[in-house]
């Protein structure tokens, strides 16, 4: 593995469910390290890294968010079956049948969500979506023997997707968990590394914001410590570019990143989207355009702080998000990158104030 695939492989594998973010904000922190000026936290857990370029504003925020969807431990069943409340937005039959790692005080712990076999399903079960309510994790339940003395389990434990970094058969496509948001947090550690050695006439704040899955919670006090004068949110577009018909979508892998013209909490600041778009055209990088109906990124509560911050979403797209295993192409990682870099690289004072004036 390469160095990029090493640190998507650490960062992707890491524990950090909505509240339980402190295994991703330790690998940021130490990713940070001597690449950027100082780093700063705010009292959810949010992380940002200062880098000074040639001025001191404007202050260019780029945010990733560090948690990943999972769950918590909400019950014990005197059988010793576990049953869980979900962290973020889970498509219930995502969820059956899959491994997952409950993280203990004593460490992790395996299960997988119990799936009735289809020998005792009626034709009317097989039509029916299980509700995550109503779903449970054996982790080798049996009759005298204790979950919670043997195995340490106790009710608000995070509950993990069970899944590893995987380079594929096709090399330039990369398979794991957490994809979301996991990539941007790579992304932003090796933007503020190619930031060594570029001249910006900005400080860059390099961030990872917690709990983003759960309501964009870390965002909004992010913001507040941060103070941004313009911020690129760095998130995942949604691929489907899978059958039946996705082959003829624009969201696809090797589409290069995406330019987010529509969330459900932000409408982007159209001069920093034209920007956006023209350094991309500019620099031979290539990009698509999408939006998102249902669901929204950090762009939604940074973009309304104090006075207002112009903001703007880029990212790769992932396949299969908010599941088990994301499919990630290489080069839509390495050109989100770029422009993210050479945008930067365009947002002096002058540029950043013409964003809110006609």
């Amino acid at each position: 593995m390469d160095k990029t695939e090493l640190l998507l492989k650490e960062i992707t594998e890491a524990n950090g469910v909505s509240g339980y973010e402190g295994e991703v904000r330790k690998i940021m922190a130490r990713e940070f390290k001597g690449h950027v000026d100082e780093i700063e936290y705010d009292k959810l857990g949010s992380i940002m890294g200062v880098k000074k370029g040639t001025d001191a504003s404007p202050r260019v925020m780029v945010v990733g968010h560090l948690d990943e969807i999972g769950f918590m431990v909400k019950e014990i069943t005197a059988e010793g079956y576990i049953r869980f409340l979900p962290l973020g937005g889970w498509w219930g039959h995502v969820a059956l049948g899959q491994r997952m790692r409950i993280i203990t005080s004593r460490g992790p712990v395996i299960g997988v969500v119990g799936t009735t076999p289809p020998h005792l399903l009626t034709a009317k079960d097989r039509e029916k979506v299980v509700e995550v309510k109503d779903m449970f994790i054996d982790v080798g339940a049996q009759e005298k023997f204790d979950v919670k003395k043997k195995l340490h389990i106790k009710l608000g434990d995070p509950i993990v997707p069970d899944s590893l970094f995987t380079v594929m058969g096709n090399r330039k496509m990369y398979m794991s968990k957490a994809f979301d948001n996991r990539v941007a947090c790579a992304i932003t550690i090796e933007v503020m590394r190619k930031l060594d050695r570029v001249r910006h006439a900005n400080t860059v704040l390099g961030c990872g914001s917690v709990q983003e899955e759960v309501g964009l919670r870390g965002a909004q006090t992010l913001a507040h410590m941060a103070e941004p004068d313009v911020c690129i949110v760095c998130d995942t577009g949604v691929a489907q570019d899978v059958p039946p018909d996705g082959f003829k979508k624009e969201e696809k892998l090797g589409a290069g990143p995406c330019i987010l013209l529509y969330d459900a909490r932000m409408i982007p600041n159209t001069g920093l989207r034209d920007l956006s778009i023209a350094t991309a055209r500019a620099n031979k990088i290539p990009y698509h355009l999408s939006y998102m109906e249902r669901g929204a990124t950090d762009g939604g509560p940074v973009h309304l702080s104090r006075s207002g911050v112009p903001s703007i979403v880029i990212g790769p797209p992932v396949r299969y998000v908010h599941s088990h295993n994301g499919i990630l192409n290489r080069s839509d990682y390495d050109n989100s990158i770029r422009l993210i870099v050479e945008l930067i690289k365009k947002l002096d004072a002058k540029t950043v104030r013409s964003l809110t004036r006609d």
